[in-house]
């Protein structure tokens, strides 16, 4: 064999002379100032070297004794690109095929610095395919020489610094490769370099091309991984700019990265605190694929630490036991991933606190995700930081972007799971108590609803007392009904007042199916039929309630507003109250009182007056306070005051007259009796500025002429028809009507002699009238006439007749004449 292995020898030496004499006339032809000759020279020197079969030991001959140094002036110096190019592709064949690559490194590695990162003053390689090219040959020495490499080290740090920033995207990623390549290569050496490349790298980071982007990201783990970790605080933050990236491979190299340094950067102990965060953040990737490679590295990541820290968590793991009460859906994560987040959890969540309410909103999204995220692995661990949780979640609550607040609400749900109530209710009614904001009511909410059913149930009388305050009243009603279920019994009367309060909020009328779903939540929980039975079971209490304090009422008291919705919304458990109700009424509806308030008192009453059996008078006690109700509300209220406001309230109060006389709740007897009371001041109304009032009035006149005009004396019967003639003249054609209907009606209540030679010449006028308003350009008011004057004619026809006789030559439609003729013909045949 060692004489075989001596000829093998002579024989690679014979073949190299053979190439080296070959080449030696190819090699001068590089000196040559022609472009063409130095290319036909490179051309050639391709076919010796590259074409040819040659052995590893004759082509490591020939490269280093012959080629490479004219190759690396021409890779340097050559103005020709294809000359470079051919002198790069025969440099990379040299190395990769030779037996000694690393020979060549004091040559190669100063030219490929000189021509990728020139010192100032000095052009660099201008073609970008050549710079990619040049990146691949450090690639390829880096493959090849690997530790060889170490005392070239800064050189290579030097031309990454350059390449990482090159405009070409393919340099920037090749760069990248050679980066990871490099820490690989050498880890003993480059941990004292690696710093340099951070910059450059986060200077690239967020290029405009993806792959770049992923390269970089992978790079900078390497980087990081076998280089120095205080290096890992520079790229945090860019790396949590990635994960917001729209290309889902750009989160995985992420979620990749800093599942790698959790695992195995020398000292990840340090950095657990910004790390973890980072990793939790991706498991609401909207890719499920990054989102289980999150979930596979935080459980190898916890059951790493639980394995080198398995002294400290003996008793834990011995005698740990699961908690009672767990959200549902919801998988308990490992005990080393739980012991990670409790004890970084001081540590993360300030930062955490200050990017929920950040004005970019994917962030407070991205936040808001992770709060909750952190709060499932805390558990009980939550208590020593319920201070600065419950600030942030008031304030992230008041959040426009709802997916921010439904998360927070979420979070504030497993407060309720796993934080003591005893701790958790004092903190957020004392907050209550100071500031009754709407967001703080949602936390409570969301507290409660977390809360197990058996946990609350001590302290409801407590929550309830303080939830019905009239101002701390919002939306906290449902998710105690939802949780305590039938322990809801006891504090009944609270959520009432409640619920009572929301829908009487002006602006919540949004709410109020939500209320009305919960009032029946609360009335099935103790078995009633729904919220008119809760009512039933509770009027008596919540007309006490509102009206401990009714005499000082104006029209900015809650009390009236509650009193409302109960009074409205109670259907006929409002008769029941009646004398409480009526009560409040005589009170608040003097003439002393808050104008606007007894405006809003005479709707109300009036809104219940028209479906008077189905609300007030549902126990048919109504009538009963009528004489109060004449007395003691309408009548002072119709007396004429001068203002806008002042009429206002004339108005409502004739409708409320109105609505009771039209409801069918009175007798003639008893319309007498109001009739007595307060004739007089409808009489008065007919001149009201105001249309309705007017309309109503004429239609309250025309009923209790029909009903009761025929009781009444001479005096009252002359008083009444000429305000009724005054409004045939109005200007709404409605009243115009009425006022046509009541005279009907008032023509009716004249039946015997004795009346009519009395009121002769109050008949005759109403006539002359009459006959003129006949001819109104409205058909409707001409045919209403047109019946008045029959009702009338019974009285005086032969009058009447030659009082039509007089006029109809004036007429502009005397056939409504002619019909009145020929119905006092028919009549008196």
């Amino acid at each position: 064999p060692s004489v075989m292995a001596e000829d093998g020898a002579l024989g690679d030496q014979r073949r190299a002379a053979e190439v080296v004499q070959a080449l030696g006339r190819h090699l001068s032809g590089l000196q040559e100032p022609g472009r063409d000759t130095r290319l036909r020279a490179l051309r050639a020197i391709r076919a010796e070297v590259q074409e040819r079969p040659l052995s590893a030991p004759v082509l490591q001959e020939v490269f280093a004794k012959q080629l490479l140094r004219p190759l690396v002036r021409c890779l340097v110096g050559d103005p020709a690109e294809r000359c470079r190019e051919l002198a790069v592709q025969l440099t990379c064949h040299g190395l990769s095929h030779g037996a000694r690559p690393a020979e060549a490194l004091p040559c190669l590695l100063p030219a490929l610095a000189q021509r990728l990162c020139p010192p100032h003053g000095q052009s660099h390689e201008p073609c970008e395919e050549l710079r990619l090219a040049l990146i691949q040959l450090l690639s390829l020495l880096l493959e090849l020489c690997e530790a060889a490499l170490a005392p070239y080290l800064p050189e290579i740090i030097r031309i990454l610094q350059a390449t990482l920033l090159d405009p070409y995207p393919e340099v920037k990623r090749e760069s990248c490769r050679c980066a990871v390549a490099s820490a690989r290569a050498m880890p003993e050496h480059f941990h004292m370099q690696s710093e340099f490349l951070i910059k450059p790298l986060m200077q690239t980071v967020s290029h405009q091309h993806f792959r770049v982007r992923v390269a970089v990201i992978q790079a900078t783990g390497t980087v990081i991984q076998f280089g120095n970790g205080k290096s890992v605080d520079d790229v945090l933050s860019h790396l949590a700019q990635r994960l917001f990236d729209e290309i889902p491979q750009v989160r995985q190299a992420v979620t990749s990265v800093v599942g790698e340094w959790l695992l195995h950067l020398r000292d990840r102990y340090s950095y657990f605190h910004k790390l973890i965060p980072l990793l939790l953040s991706s498991f609401t990737d909207e890719m499920p694929e990054n989102k289980q490679l999150a979930v596979s590295y935080w459980k190898r990541i916890g059951l790493q630490w639980e394995k080198e820290n398995e002294d400290d968590l003996k008793d834990k793991l011995d005698f740990y036991s699961a908690p009672t009460h767990y959200p549902e859906g919801v998988v308990r994560p490992e005990l080393g991933c739980r012991e990670l987040v409790t004890r970084n959890l001081s540590k993360i969540l300030p930062g955490l606190c200050h990017d929920i309410t950040d004005w970019v909103e994917g962030t407070r999204i991205k936040a808001s995700q992770l709060l909750f995220i952190l709060l499932l692995h805390a558990e009980d661990h939550i208590t020593q930081h319920m201070e600065l949780l419950l600030r942030t979640l008031y304030r992230v609550c008041l959040d426009e972007e709802n997916n921010v607040v439904r998360n927070c609400v979420k979070a504030a749900e497993l407060i309720g799971t796993f934080v003591n109530p005893k701790v958790s209710l004092k903190l957020l009614v004392s907050a209550l108590e100071k500031t009754p904001m709407p967001s703080y009511l949602m936390i409570l909410a969301a507290v409660i609803r977390g809360c197990p059913r058996q946990v609350l149930k001590p302290h409801l009388s407590y929550l309830a007392n303080t939830l019905s305050q009239p101002e701390i009243c919002q939306r906290s009603e449902e998710a105690i009904t939802e949780v305590c279920q039938e322990d809801c019994k006891e504090i009944s009367l609270q959520l009432m007042k409640v619920l009572v309060t929301i829908m009487a909020i002006p602006l919540a009328e949004h709410l109020h199916e939500k209320v009305e779903k919960s009032m029946c939540s609360l009335a099935q929980v103790q078995h009633l039929s729904g919220f008119l039975d809760l009512y039933k079971q509770h009027i008596d209490q919540l007309m006490e309630w509102v009206s401990v304090s009714h005499d000082g009422w104006n029209c900015y008291s809650p009390e009236l507003l509650q009193l409302d919705v109960i009074a409205t919304h109670s259907g006929p458990i409002i008769g029941e109250a009646l004398q409480d109700f009526i009560l409040i009424l005589k009170t608040c509806l003097q003439p002393t009182k808050d104008p606007p308030m007894r405006l809003k008192l005479f709707t109300i009453l009036s809104q219940l007056l028209q479906k008077a059996n189905e609300t007030i008078n549902s126990q048919g006690q109504f009538l009963s306070y009528l004489e109060i109700v004449i007395k003691d509300i309408l009548a002072p209220n119709l007396q004429w005051h001068a203002g806008r406001t002042a009429a206002a309230i004339r108005t409502t109060a004739v409708s409320c007259l109105w609505a009771l006389i039209y409801s069918g709740m009175l007798s003639p007897k008893e319309i007498f009796k109001l009739e007595d009371a307060l004739m007089p001041q409808v009489i008065a109304t007919l001149d009201e500025d105001s249309k309705m009032t007017r309309l109503m009035a004429c239609r309250i006149v025309s009923v209790i002429l029909n009903i009761c005009g025929k009781e009444f004396d001479l005096d009252k019967l002359n008083k009444i028809y000429p305000e009724l003639l005054k409004r045939l003249d109005d200007a709404a054609h409605d009243v115009r009507l009425a006022a046509a209907q009541a005279l009907t009606n008032w023509f009716k209540c004249i039946r015997n002699e004795d009346e009519k030679n009395v009121l002769k010449s109050n008949i005759e006028f109403l006539y002359r009238e009459l006959l003129i308003h006949l001819d109104d350009p409205d058909q409707n008011i001409q045919r209403a006439v047109l019946e008045v004057l029959k009702e009338g004619s019974v009285l005086y026809p032969e009058l009447l007749v030659k009082e039509i006789e007089a006029v109809e030559h004036k007429h502009r439609t005397p056939v409504y004449c002619n019909q009145l003729l020929q119905h006092i013909q028919s009549t008196g045949e």
